[in-house]
């Protein structure tokens, strides 16, 4: 994935390299403004419709969730795959993608 590579070559230049346990807490941080976004824009949910997630946000997201798998050495195409697969099984098997009852 170019933009896999694309981080990691960020976290080279800027000499950003970390342990993966602080790529995943920075994760969680980022989906956290994301679910902020929606909070907010939606009035806590009361006004759906009204729905705002600014790009950089999302773009922030997806770069911590890179730079996780990086830090994990992942392959973030291969892992998309094998979670396509498993979502198309559970359709086929279930009707639904959800893994509980």
């Amino acid at each position: 994935m170019d933009e896999q590579d694309a981080v990691a070559d960020f976290f080279a230049e800027y000499d950003l390299e970390s342990e993966p346990a602080y790529r995943v807490l920075d994760l969680a941080s980022e989906v956290g403004e994301l679910a902020k976004e929606v909070t907010e824009s939606t009035a806590y949910g009361t006004e759906p419709e009204h729905l705002e997630i600014a790009t950089d946000e999302l773009g922030d997201a997806l770069f911590s969730l890179l730079s996780v798998a990086n830090a994990l050495d992942i392959d973030a195409s291969e892992a998309l795959e094998c979670s396509l697969e498993k979502y198309r099984e559970r359709l086929e098997a279930t009707g639904s993608p959800g893994s509980g009852a």
